[in-house]
Formats: C-alpha cells, structure tokens, sequence
C-alpha cells in the first residue's frame, strides 16, 4: 500500500504503523540498526530532526521503499501566472575599472596557484 506524506509530522506515525506491521519492536529495530532502544525511541519520537542518511537506514530495516512522485496539478480554476519578464539591462556607461597594477597581478598570481 502506498502512503502519501506532504508534513513532516505524518513521518512519525507511518514509521511506527510500518515497524509494527513488521512485527518488530523498537528494540528489534535498534539492534539492526546498531544503536541502543532508546537511540531509536528518540528517532521515532522525532523522525524529522534526524539526518536524511539515518532516515533511510531506518526505512531499509523496515523494507520500506521511499518513491517521489510529482504532485497533481492545482486546480484548472487557479490560474498560473508566468513570472515577470526578467528587465532589460540598462546601456547606462558603467564607470571603468580600474587598471590593475603589476604587482597586484603578481599577488593575485601567487594566490592562484
């Protein structure tokens, strides 16, 4: 069954709905994973402040596989308007920069290296 998650906070409920359907408890999954039940407990709790590598470590234990999908388009009735033509540049003389002297070129060449 797929399951659709636009918040963060549906995350922790769909981990722990798959964790049980697996049939493992926290501490099952902890010691796949190699970290202590209450690491785990505390990821659970919190699935949104752990890191995007841990979060899918998390769902290979779980044998769940994340699949993006484009979002449905709003709805026809909304309009979708283009953004603003970007402006022309303007022609207006820009002052002159400024010769660089040789021994700013040669600074600049060391620091090139």
């Amino acid at each position: 069954m797929d399951y659709s998650l636009k918040t963060l906070s549906q995350l922790r409920p769909i981990l722990i709905g798959f964790r049980k359907a697996a049939g493992l408890t926290q501490a099952a999954v902890a010691a796949r994973l190699g970290v202590t039940q209450q690491t785990y407990a505390q990821l659970e709790a919190n699935p949104a402040a752990v890191s995007v590598e841990r979060l899918f470590k998390v769902l290979r234990v779980l044998d769940v596989e994340l699949a993006l999908t484009r979002a449905e388009k709003a709805s026809e009735a909304t309009p979708i308007h283009p953004p603003p033509p970007i402006a022309a540049k303007a022609t207006a003389a820009r002052p002159a920069r400024k010769r660089a002297t040789a021994a700013a070129a040669a600074s600049k060449k060391r620091e090139n290296w």
